[in-house]
């Protein structure tokens, strides 16, 4: 399940998160969006996946540098260390997802 990210809890959330996090930006007008949420709702079994509204938080949106939705950051010790914009194949999003996971 993901966590709806505002202003308000982004710190605790994300930036203080001991493990990674994967941000997805989205808009409830965006087609792409909903039909990439699928791929996305799979990463959260690996992974804490944040969602931002990008009408509801344009703060946030705009501190990512965000343009184009759906887009996705990995977001590592308060840092982001990939970023994609637009809908990626799900296979680009697991190598993404699992990058952040530790080696076994």
């Amino acid at each position: 399940m993901a966590i709806e990210l505002t202003s308000e809890n982004f710190r605790q959330k994300v930036s203080e998160a001991e493990k990674p996090v994967l941000v997805d930006f989205w808009a409830a007008w965006c087609p792409p969006c909903r039909d990439f949420s699928a791929a996305i709702s799979e990463a959260a079994d690996e992974i804490t996946v944040c969602r931002v509204n990008v009408d509801d938080e344009p703060e946030l949106a705009a501190a990512f540098h965000v343009s184009t939705v759906p887009s996705v950051a990995l977001v590592k010790g308060g840092k982001v260390v990939s970023m994609v914009a637009g809908a990626c194949p799900k296979e680009q999003l697991q190598q993404m997802v699992g990058s952040a996971l530790p080696k076994k």
